[in-house]
């Protein structure tokens, strides 16, 4: 069952149409009727909150779309109307089309730029903090302080329709703007104005790193970020008696890297009494990349509740064209074309495709070390990584330190479909848990057996569950 989980959440079905001009009405209509007739928790949220409500909900959206005429507004509004039934696991995506080749973008301002000059200007301050020479592939980027703003101006760049000289960002502690590769104006606020360490900022989305002058961050501070800016997973000794492992990610194609770390770490981690996973940011992926680590968690069987899927026509196609598709093998192929048939025979109603509701996994040995494992959690982490969290919290050697996460997990394997104009595509779930209402994990997410207040700061995560674990 969990590997066809895995083809579920791994592979995305588009349908050929016809492009059209995109009415905001018209798609609006579209979507609430293709959602009503195919979400798998479309009858559970409507249940909750009533008929009332919604009827309510979709005649203030009706009156706002009509009123739209601009596609990227209309897929945001298309978005939030789907806000109503839960916040993961589901939206609407605009497909922007890029630059048309041969078409140059607007005009920029700019600014003289000597880098000599400004490198002697940097070297005399004590605490340059956003000011500086910064790397954000595929271009180099200066940072000044003009007037009561910071001007982030061209240094070096092999980006088409930039200059040395034009100006790239401008922002102050309330936030600003970053024009990206188009030249399209991008704004981000106050929250997402962050200098992380004395070498990483963030403007809104987007990652620079300070290559001029090169700071020296606290041990703390250093570690936290080798943590979470790491794009594969890593296992490093913290102290004599702590190994911390490193998963951003839980997609599929990691599965490879995740059971590779555990390989050739797996004697150290089985002689060390506290093994620290770091969690943070995880968004998901699939439940076989972390088959491997939990038999380190393993203490008592472990129950995993499965999930019903909803047939429909549509629904059912996907599980059609994944049964026709050549990259999986003969077997699977078969095994796919069966789930299809079942979910045929039951048309408008939740079918089962296991033989039971939950699943029990038990296994022969309980390992001595690690005696105490951490897992450290925060609001990012979603799908998948819940997935894992409720497995490893059955575990008496587990706790959780952090944040309440996500909640993205009830109503799950996404199904992605276009709409009839070509330009939006519509997200939302297949299958529906067992869990619920029971144990709802949508909207709510998981909660921390140590909550990490506010007053500690993100490098001092590590640090906090260290101490727990040892008793100091």
């Amino acid at each position: 069952m969990k590997k066809l989980y895995v083809l579920l959440l791994a592979l995305i079905v588009t349908n050929g149409v016809f492009a059209q001009d995109c009415n905001c009405e018209t798609s609006f209509l579209w979507m609430k009727q293709t959602f009503e007739d195919n979400d798998a928790g479309f009858a559970y949220i409507l249940s909750k909150k009533g008929k009332e409500a919604y009827a309510m909900h979709n005649s203030a959206y009706l009156e706002k779309v009509k009123q739209i005429t601009s596609d990227k507004e209309c897929a945001v509004a298309l978005g939030h109307w789907m806000r109503f039934f839960r916040q993961g696991h589901i939206g609407v995506s605009y497909k922007a089309k890029e630059i048309a080749v041969g078409t140059v973008p607007k005009k920029t301002e700019t600014i003289a730029v000597n880098t000599p000059e400004f490198e002697k200007y940097l070297t005399a301050k004590k605490d340059p903090g956003y000011e500086g020479i910064w790397l954000s592939e595929p271009y180099k980027i200066g940072i000044k302080k003009i007037g009561g703003s910071y001007v982030g101006f061209i240094i070096e760049t092999t980006a088409a329709h930039w200059k040395t000289g034009e100006v790239k960002a401008k922002f102050d502690e309330n936030g600003g703007v970053y024009y990206g590769r188009d030249k399209t104006e991008v704004k981000f606020g106050k929250s997402k104005l962050k200098l992380e360490g004395k070498n990483d900022l963030e403007l809104g989305n987007f990652s620079l790193k300070r290559i001029y002058p090169l700071l020296k961050n606290d041990p703390d501070t250093e570690l936290d970020l080798k943590l979470l800016k790491s794009s594969r997973p890593f296992l490093e000794r913290l102290n004599a008696t702590t190994v911390i492992l490193r998963v951003p990610f839980f997609e599929i194609t990691e599965k490879k890297y995740i059971d590779s770390v555990i390989r050739v770490n797996r004697a150290t981690i089985l002689a060390t009494p506290n093994l620290i996973i770091d969690l943070r940011n995880n968004p998901g992926g699939s439940d076989e990349s972390f088959e491997e680590i939990l038999p380190f968690l393993y203490t008592n069987p472990v129950r995993s509740v499965g999930a019903v899927f909803l047939s429909t026509k549509l629904n059912n196609q996907r599980m059609l064209d994944l049964s026709n598709n050549p990259e999986f093998d003969e077997a699977s192929r078969k095994q796919l074309r069966k789930y299809y048939e079942k979910l045929e025979q039951s048309l408008g109603k939740f079918v089962t495709l296991s033989d039971q509701k939950v699943d029990i996994q038990t296994r022969d040995s309980v390992y001595t070390y690690p005696q105490q494992v951490g897992i450290l959690i925060n609001e990012r982490n979603g799908s998948t990584t819940e997935q894992f969290l409720l497995a490893a919290k059955q575990s008496k050697k587990v706790k959780l330190f952090g944040v309440t996460t996500f909640g993205m997990l009830d109503i799950s394997n996404v199904h992605t479909i276009p709409f009839p104009c070509g330009k939006f595509e519509l997200f939302y779930g297949l299958s529906k848990s067992y869990r619920i209402p029971g144990m709802a994990i949508d909207d709510i997410g998981l909660q921390p057996d140590y909550y990490i207040d506010s007053t500690i700061e993100r490098s001092g995560w590590i640090k906090f569950a260290n101490e727990v674990l040892n008793n100091k």
